[in-house]
């Protein structure tokens, strides 16, 4: 199991085609702080260097891709098609 095995399971369980979570949303999510890399936009793109890998990016692939919004504070998930 990894940290972010929770955010995971809480996107699978999602209906929504998109939706905006913020980053104290996602912390309540995990039961843990983000850490200070997340408010790196890159941090986040699962499409971007999908060779590295990386457990929040491995969360967000239940369906979703994540990215980052402009206010440093949120992410917008969408559902793959």
């Amino acid at each position: 199991m990894n940290d972010y095995d929770p955010l995971r399971d809480y996107l699978k369980k999602q209906k929504l085609p998109e939706f905006v979570l913020t980053f104290e949303q996602i912390e309540q999510i995990i039961e843990a702080p983000l850490p200070r890399a997340a408010h790196r936009a890159s941090w986040w793109e699962s499409l971007r260097s999908p060779q590295e890998k990386m457990p929040q990016r491995e969360a967000c692939l239940a369906g979703y891709v994540a990215t980052r919004l402009a206010d440093g504070r949120s992410v917008r998930f969408k559902r793959m098609k």
